[in-house]
């Protein structure tokens, strides 16, 4: 039940010897909270304007006091306060006579109750939604499920497919992949997201970021997407932008990501591959953005003249996008958590076609080859090289579910 349960400032209304500035700017602020009883209808606590009905009701302080159940002294200094805080009068005093609200009281108190029969549908509505906190968190169907992942335009998505189909809420946390890897390892998570590119090329700059994050004997990769990453430009450049080179070569300003991002990694493998240094590449260390529609704005801005994210991004703004490389998104979990509930759940909806559906409707998606399924880290990274067997016991899966079973990721 959304309550004002103090004035702004902090100021509680029996503190009497520092009243605000008269005419200070005053916010609003709702709060909630659980208590014994019901409210209904337009109903909603609010010091104030309590004070100002049990005094229009009562006549009288000391009748106010009783109505509210409060002393003589405390509700005298609420006033005071409240007088304080609004620079107005709010008690109209005659001799012999019963106290009265002052001509702006009695209208503030009419303006606020008709504010709340006028929106009382919405409050109704907000005050069932709230109350339905107590009852989801003691039902043990609905699971949490804390994720970090790297940035991707399919994952807010999937949080909303989830919540809606299997009581799974996605808790997610954006930030780049060698963070989100970090965050896992230091069990801030259940499962970090990070991409990778399909080819066996990637190995000289992924690897040294990625694998001393990832350990084979502890970490299961769950196959989550395929996506494409590639050149933004705007449709002006669409001629002179044909492959990553031509970035340099036209000097093209360029907006890059955050260190430690999935597609910083890939910015800094396409440099490595063409022998590009990154002092060639106008913006590099200059302009740094993190997220992908982050940088297709500054393109379709004006601000920067090309950058490298997802095709979904580029086409939402209206870009020229040129493919690049394929990429693998996975969701890397430990494997001590692969029975969590909420880690089943997420395979489960990943495997189904409604997940299939999804990623088949957004621009340069795709479904991978065991969508939901367990992989090792050997098996889904390519460039990993094994330098001893496996034990007996590190099998590219960690159950006998059928979609599972040997699908290396294409």
């Amino acid at each position: 039940m959304p309550t004002c349960s103090k004035p702004a400032s902090g100021v509680t209304p029996d503190q009497t010897d520092a009243p605000l500035t008269p005419r200070q700017a005053l916010g609003l602020h709702l709060h909630y909270a659980f208590e014994p009883g019901e409210q209904s209808g337009a109903a909603l606590g609010n010091p104030l304007f309590e004070l100002l009905a049990a005094v229009a009701e009562g006549g009288s302080i000391r009748h106010a006091a009783r109505l509210l159940g409060t002393s003589y002294r405390h509700t005298w200094g609420a006033l005071k306060t409240w007088e304080g805080m609004l620079g107005e009068p709010l008690i109209a005093w005659s001799k012999g006579q019963r106290a009265r609200l002052t001509a702006f009281a009695e209208r503030l108190l009419w303006a606020e109750r008709r504010v709340r029969l006028r929106m009382q549908p919405h409050i109704e509505s907000l005050r069932a939604d709230l109350a339905q906190v107590l009852s989801v968190a003691r039902d043990e169907r609905h699971q949490v499920l804390r994720v970090r992942a790297s940035h991707d335009l399919a994952l807010p998505i999937l949080r909303q497919h989830v919540a809606h189909t299997d009581n799974l809420h996605l808790d997610i946390g954006f930030q780049g992949s060698v963070d989100a890897l970090r965050a896992l390892n230091a069990r801030q998570c259940l499962v970090a997201g990070f991409h990778v590119p399909v080819s066996l090329g990637a190995a000289p700059v992924f690897s040294r970021a990625l694998k001393p994050l990832l350990e084979p004997a502890a970490h299961r990769l769950i196959a989550c997407s395929h996506r494409l990453q590639g050149l933004m430009v705007r449709r002006e450049h669409a001629q002179l932008i044909r492959s990553f080179p031509d970035l340099a070569s036209n000097g093209l300003r360029f907006a890059n990501r955050q260190p430690g991002s999935g597609t910083r990694l890939l910015v800094d493998h396409l440099l490595h591959a063409h022998s590009i240094p990154a002092e060639q590449l106008p913006g590099y260390h200059e302009h740094i953005e993190h997220s992908h529609v982050a940088v297709a704005l500054c393109v379709a801005g004006g601000v920067v003249d090309a950058a490298i994210g997802v095709e979904a991004a580029a086409l939402q703004l209206g870009l020229h996008f040129v493919p690049l490389i394929e990429e693998s998104y996975f969701l890397a979990c430990l494997v001590t958590d692969i029975g969590h509930p909420g880690i089943e759940r997420l395979r489960t909806v990943l495997a189904g076609p409604g997940w299939q559906k999804i990623l088949a409707g957004l621009p340069g998606y795709q479904t991978p080859a065991a969508p939901g399924g367990l992989l090792a880290v050997e098996i889904a990274l390519p460039w990993w090289r094994k330098s001893r067997p496996m034990p007996a016991d590190h099998a590219m899966d960690c159950d006998s579910r059928p979609e599972s079973k040997s699908r290396e990721i294409v």
